[in-house]
């Protein structure tokens, strides 16, 4: 049995703030019923609930080195459905209000990369790969291959380094590559870790594990490329023959209209008009919106912030309000003028408009229910999570045709009958008009809206084959074969 450490910087459902989150608590799951031997590495952030940190396990406690520094290192472990979970224990690092945006992340996460090497031994567990991801756990390929690679039992440890999002890179002052890193300085004079004049942990990460994989098969190509790049096309190009995009997917007993504990009226995909209209009615009462079968429900389940086309949004939604008859609901929070925007947006539609600047679990699933369409017009879009929950729950996904939101939401035509959205190509707010206003005229032919409902719900985005392609990778690579 192939034996994986997976670490991360956060996972559902202790602590989450992005997509990571998600993945790193779901993907697990499947990879365990793929009989992989799969445990998870978390730091133990004093947020996390303590209806699971009253659960967990003190395994043992010791310190490390850290550069000149001796620092504290606890072991926690729960299992959590069926999976180990290990939490990285010190307070002066992860005793805080949130995971990221610290001073000091650099030498934090530099300690949670190194304790999570240090801890092997402790816990009597020597993987075969070490899945990472993104930025915070990026030094640990740079640890394994320059500090412990001679040391008993790590010899073999290989690496895969999974890039969520390449803009977040982990930059910080040059300075910390001996006083924190306690790496030669060569390793940043030969380029290695130097970024600009910086440190980058993600250019490390994507230089020394064995490796790279990206969670879409259209953003593994758009990230050697300069405009999506985000400076580092050049080693990924470089490194292109060892990186692949593996799709997420979603977890299927979370997302199912089904079974769905938050919906006033389950349904599946035999009686998902009738199910999505009590449930958009349900919510129109909720909400204090007109109450209207007729009437599509447009929504937006997102941060607030540029990368998501809100600016594109901004710029169309005046003319869909004035003439057409849809009602609109957001829910998300991010950038204040943007936040600031939406609220001002239903002031000015209060009948058509329901601007929830929050975020609520239970009203993002009775959202995705009740929606007929799902704006999500990214200007990238690594993998996206929210137009699959679309899909799931006959919500029809609008998207711009990049990255994983390419690779999921396939054109409707009328003719063969075939696709699951509607998408449109060019980043501009006058296409993505289009492509909404298209939507919208299938929602009014009955027979047409339930044909690429069916389709949507059809589509299987749960990680089942997702892990068959991630079990491969880890079996090839720990038996050195080819990839």
């Amino acid at each position: 049995m192939i034996k994986v450490l997976y670490a991360a910087s956060e996972a559902a459902p202790f602590i989450k703030t992005g997509g990571l989150g998600d993945v790193a608590g779901s993907l697990p799951l499947e990879l365990q019923k793929q009989n992989v031997d799969i445990r998870v590495v978390l730091p133990k952030y004093s947020s996390i609930s303590s209806r699971y940190k009253d659960k967990m396990q003190h395994l043992c406690h010791t310190q490390i080195g850290l550069a000149w520094r001796r620092k504290y290192l606890g072991i926690n472990k729960l299992v959590h459905n069926g999976i180990t979970f290990y939490f990285i224990d010190n307070e002066d690092y992860f005793k805080r209000n949130n995971c990221y945006g610290f001073d000091d992340d650099a030498e934090r996460f530099a300690f949670f990369s190194r304790a999570i090497l240090e801890m092997l031994p402790l816990i009597d567990f020597y993987p075969d790969v070490i899945n990472l991801n993104d930025w915070q756990t990026a030094l640990v390929s740079v640890f394994l291959k320059l500090q412990y690679r001679q040391k008993t039992h790590y010899e073999n440890i290989k690496t895969v380094f999974t890039i969520h999002n390449l803009k977040y890179q982990g930059i910080f002052d040059a300075n910390i590559t001996t006083d924190i890193l306690s790496l030669d300085r060569h390793f940043y004079d030969n380029g290695d870790l130097e970024f600009y004049g910086a440190v980058n942990f993600m250019k490390a990460g994507l230089l020394y594990a064995d490796f790279l994989t990206t969670v879409s098969h259209s953003y593994a190509n758009e990230i050697q490329n300069p405009y999506f790049g985000e400076k580092l096309d050049g080693i990924l190009r470089m490194r292109s023959n060892e990186l692949t995009g593996i799709v997420n997917g979603i977890d299927y007993r979370e997302y199912n209209p089904r079974t769905d504990r938050y919906l006033s009226v389950n349904y599946d995909i035999y009686n998902a008009l009738a199910g999505k209209a009590e449930n958009k009615i349900n919510l129109q009462k909720r909400l204090g919106l007109p109450l209207s079968r007729s009437a599509p429900i447009l929504s937006i389940v997102s941060r607030l912030v540029e990368t998501k086309g809100i600016d594109l949004i901004i710029r169309i939604i005046d003319e869909l309000l004035k003439f057409e008859d849809i009602q609109l609901v957001i829910l998300g929070t991010g950038d204040y003028a943007y936040e600031e925007w939406f609220k001002g947006l239903q002031w000015r539609f209060p009948k058509k408009v329901s601007a929830n600047i929050t975020f609520s679990n239970e009203m993002a699933h009775m959202i995705y229910a009740a929606s007929s369409l799902f704006l999500m017009p990214s200007r990238y879009e690594p993998c996206g999570i929210g137009q699959l929950i679309a899909l799931r729950y006959g919500a029809i996904p609008v998207v711009h045709a990049v990255g994983g939101l390419h690779d999921t939401v396939y054109p409707y035509d009328s003719f063969s009958n075939h696709g699951n959205g509607y998408t449109f190509c060019s980043y501009n707010a006058h296409d993505f008009l289009f492509a909404i206003k298209r939507a919208l005229e299938t929602c009014t032919d009955i027979s047409l809206h339930k044909k690429i409902v069916e389709n949507a719900m059809k589509a299987d985005y749960s990680w089942s084959e997702s892990a068959k392609q991630y079990k491969r990778l880890y079996t090839d690579l720990a038996k050195n074969k080819e990839i």
